[in-house]
């Protein structure tokens, strides 16, 4: 068979959004398996199945990625790991940088007690460790210029990690001092969704907030591959600063920006605090004049939402897609798990994914 790529961005099944992909591809007649975080616990168990019926029951799995502690993308990677064998589990784990960041936190002068106090602010991270060690599965760090399989790591560098460590609202110097500020920073935003208006918008009207996303996401692991001829970038959660520090590494693998990019994950599920009109204009150039015609764009865009999730995709997110030509879909739209994929077996009983229309508000 010739060389192919299908890549499943499985749909999550929660009240709230979450990622869980899974990638084959064939090059040069070898066939690999690459799965990009898992959900939820129960999405894990998703992700099982789904690879077990479409995959060929296979027994193995090349690579195994999580792009960064969340539980809505490692909790269900305790599934996938437990039952294939897994050639490398891909994760930044901070501890191993105890030595190198100890310096920055007054609180701390040993070690073993900054490492035990990082375990406990990223339990699913310790929880996935323990598991691989158990499983004998080697741990690598995806950091920019990683090679994990055909794709290449754009983001993040170390010394941007680090710092998404130290400053961290989940770190020791600011989880007790900044705990009561934190929640009340949540308190308001869930005010701010409940009472949030929306504005009518021109074509190429797009505002978005000031604020970008929290460290945990700018933690995410950015993912570009080229695989029959086409440009894979696989985002997670990455903020403003994640995209523009992959979008500043992406000459050095051969992506020509803007524009170039075939099949792009939306950040954040449409998160409208990930992205913004300058960091799209970076990616893809700036806005048409005009609307292409619906599944007639330049390049497909995938948004991994839960369809209970009433905040994501943010409207403002999927117009600023289309102004720059994007096709886009949702795994939230109601009708499931989303493929996107070249010259890839056929699957019987799936059709082609209904495109999300250009939102005619956007939020205030």
């Amino acid at each position: 068979m010739s060389d192919y790529f299908e890549i499943d961005f499985l749909e999550v099944k929660t009240k709230k959004s979450g990622d869980a992909i899974g990638v084959r591809y064939e090059i040069g007649g070898a066939t690999y398996i690459h799965v990009v975080d898992g959900g939820y616990r129960t999405t894990g168990e998703d992700m099982v199945q789904h690879i077990n019926e479409y995959y060929d029951d296979p027994s193995y799995i090349d690579h195994v990625v999580l792009t960064h502690p969340d539980q809505d993308h490692a909790a269900g990677l305790q599934a996938v790991i437990e039952n294939f064998t897994v050639g490398c589990l891909w994760m930044l784990i901070p501890w191993n940088y105890v030595e190198t960041i100890i310096d920055r936190f007054e609180r701390y002068t040993n070690p073993e007690n900054l490492k035990k106090r990082l375990q406990e602010a990223y339990p699913y991270i310790a929880e996935l460790e323990d598991l691989a060690k158990k499983n004998g599965i080697p741990i690598r760090a995806p950091l920019q210029g990683a090679k994990i399989g055909a794709f290449t790591v754009l983001a993040p560098s170390l010394p941007r990690y680090l710092d998404m460590v130290v400053t961290s609202a989940k770190t020791p110097d600011h989880v007790t001092e900044d705990s009561f500020f934190v929640k009340a920073e949540t308190v308001l935003l869930t005010a701010a969704r409940k009472a949030a208006t929306f504005i009518k918008a021109l074509w190429g009207e797009e505002t978005f907030p000031s604020s970008g996303t929290s460290n945990e996401n700018e933690m995410s692991v950015i993912q570009f591959a080229r695989i029959c001829g086409k440009a894979i970038v696989l985002t997670a959660d990455a903020g403003r600063d994640g995209l523009a520090e992959a979008a500043d590494y992406a000459p050095s693998v051969g992506l020509s920006l803007p524009g170039g990019v075939h099949r792009f994950q939306v950040p954040h599920h449409g998160g409208r605090h990930n992205v913004s009109t300058e960091i799209l204009d970076r990616w893809f150039g700036e806005p048409l004049n005009e609307a292409p015609v619906p599944g007639d764009g330049t390049f497909s865009a995938i948004v991994s939402a839960a369809q209970e999730d009433e905040d994501h995709p943010r409207k403002v997110v999927i117009r600023a897609f289309r102004h720059r030509g994007a096709n886009i879909v949702s795994t939230g739209d109601g009708s499931g798990t989303k493929q996107t994929s070249y010259n890839a077996p056929a699957r019987e009983g799936w059709s082609a994914a209904t495109h999300l229309s250009y939102p005619d508000m956007m939020e205030d």
